[in-house]
């Protein structure tokens, strides 16, 4: 009977061994969802892509068409206001780059 608890015990703590991963998964998820800075336009990366803060300061880029801002780009992320672009930073979403590509 002894033997039987040790083998439930040592089943039990594999799964649980291999199940944490999983675990740090998940939760790293929502620690990534968390506020990220603001993206400042004088970056060199956002300058590099002229982004602009209010996507109708770019109305003379010739890359730029009425109506596309970050929250309709495909590298957006609503969650966190993030950019796929930008990954340390979050932008603004009526801002807009010249790397903006419809959803």
């Amino acid at each position: 009977m002894a033997n039987q608890s040790r083998r439930d015990f040592m089943r039990n703590s594999l799964l649980g061994l291999a199940a944490l991963p999983l675990g740090a998964g998940i939760l790293s998820r929502q620690a990534l969802a968390q506020d990220l800075p603001r993206l400042d336009p004088e970056n060199p990366q956002a300058k590099a892509l002229n982004y602009v803060a209010k996507a109708s300061d770019a109305s003379d880029h010739p890359a730029y068409a009425e109506g596309e801002k970050c929250s309709n780009c495909m590298f957006y992320n609503a969650e966190n206001q993030g950019c796929q672009l930008f990954p340390q930073n979050s932008v603004e979403p009526a801002g807009w780059c010249q790397s903006w590509t419809a959803a």
